[in-house]
């Protein structure tokens, strides 16, 4: 059993978590996940890891409650543990001094963009961090991206904080601001992730999103993360989570995406469960 050591929300529907994990704790690199279960025999899903401390031997983990499984997450509190975490898992974020990289992050994905952004900066590059929003409100973690960013923007759809927009205004911003891309990095929702690889398309760099399909195993034998990549089938979780998002078949993806929707749905409407915004 492993240890939750904090368990808190942080914006409506969107929870922080810290597990005890030591060998995951110890080997974990920026843009790896790993696999959890809130119940034993429960479903398995995939979290990306948010931060961790190898000498406390902990993980930090984010996640969005959208079904049975991450209400199941969303109700345990310090003291309680997880029968599973296995990772980490997938291959780790390249890298390098690439010269001027653009993260965009939304939702869960600003917490996990965070060791990203702190590797790239201590790489050498020019790191400029973009998170978005619906409101200011739903916008965390700001402190923590200024620290190891050289530019944070910020967008939110109503104008409340920074930007009023959406990531399509992106462009125009970073022109505003002076700021090229060598790369792109999109963490965040399957929309903001499809959309942003089309908005950054122009630019002929490479648009790193991080996959996030439906798992089991996590490490290449069911196949249930296949999609479709520059033509060829790929498995998210051996193969990525990053692609570049320009040839990401995003229509199939979407569709294997939402593929259990209603399923997930069933359970939290008939178990009177109110947390969900």
């Amino acid at each position: 059993m492993f240890a939750i050591v904090e368990s808190q929300p942080l914006v409506p529907n969107l929870y922080r978590m810290v597990v005890e994990a030591p060998p995951v704790a110890a080997q974990v690199k920026p843009g790896q996940f790993v696999i959890v279960q809130a119940v034993e025999f429960g479903e398995r899903i995939p979290l990306s890891v948010a931060d961790w401390d190898a000498e406390a031997g902990t993980l930090t983990l984010i996640f969005m409650e959208v079904g049975k499984t991450t209400s199941a997450l969303a109700a345990k509190k310090r003291g309680d543990a997880l029968p599973t975490v296995v990772g980490p898992l997938g291959n780790p974020t390249v890298i390098e001094p690439f010269g001027s990289v653009v993260c965009v992050a939304g939702c869960y994905g600003i917490g996990s963009i965070l060791p990203v952004a702190r590797a790239l900066k201590a790489a050498g590059n020019r790191v400029t961090v973009a998170i978005e929003g619906r409101s200011a409100y739903l916008l965390y973690g700001r402190e923590a991206l200024r620290g190891h960013c050289d530019t944070l923007i910020e967008i939110t759809r109503d104008g409340s904080r920074g930007f009023k927009g959406h990531i399509g205004r992106l462009p125009e911003i970073l022109r505003e601001k002076g700021v090229t891309a060598d790369r792109f990095i999109v963490n965040g929702c399957t929309f903001l992730m499809r959309r942003a690889s089309q908005v950054f398309e122009p630019a002929g760099v490479p648009v790193i999103v991080s996959l996030n399909p439906i798992m089991i195993d996590g490490t290449g034998m069911c196949g249930v993360c296949r999609l479709t990549y520059d033509g060829k089938m790929k498995f998210a979780c051996v193969d990525g989570p990053d692609f570049d998002g320009r040839l990401v078949d995003w229509e199939e993806f979407l569709k294997r995406r939402k593929q259990y929707v209603d399923e997930e749905l069933i359970p939290v409407h008939h178990t009177g469960h109110t947390r969900c915004y």
